[in-house]
């Protein structure tokens, strides 16, 4: 059984898993930060020019 504990404690399978979901999470939360913080401002240069092209007359030559 002292064995058994030993060769649990030094074996270290699992955290390069750990590891690697950390570093997965980390890359996928700065993602859907930088997808808000862009989908916010071209959300409303869209309404901008939106509102531009609405002003805009016709003209007839």
């Amino acid at each position: 059984m002292l064995n058994y504990i030993k060769n649990f404690r030094n074996d270290e399978d699992g955290a390069v898993t750990v590891d690697w979901v950390v570093l997965t999470a980390a890359i996928v939360g700065l993602g859907i930060a930088v997808l808000t913080t862009v989908g916010e401002q071209t959300a409303t240069f869209a309404d901008d020019i939106s509102t531009e092209l609405s002003s805009q007359g016709i003209k007839e030559y």
